[in-house]
């Protein structure tokens, strides 16, 4: 059993946000991030079964800017 399963979050190009898990096939979004953090637990409580689900869920989020040099 996975003690953690980490999600990278990122701001979608049509707006809210996407999670997708690093190693597992889950990908959830929402329109705002505590939509997205309830989503998140919804999907990894489909995806497993209790005995074999994680305990933490960690959300890495990814901001990418660009800058004009």
């Amino acid at each position: 059993m996975e003690k953690e399963i980490i999600f990278a979050v990122e701001e979608s190009p049509e707006g809210g946000y996407e999670a997708r898990a690093l190693g597992f096939s889950i990908f959830t979004e929402a329109d705002t991030f505590e939509e997205l953090k309830k989503a998140v637990q919804d999907a990894v409580v489909c995806h497993f079964e209790e005995a074999e689900r994680p305990k933490i869920i960690r959300l890495h989020i990814v901001k990418e800017e660009l800058l004009a040099v």
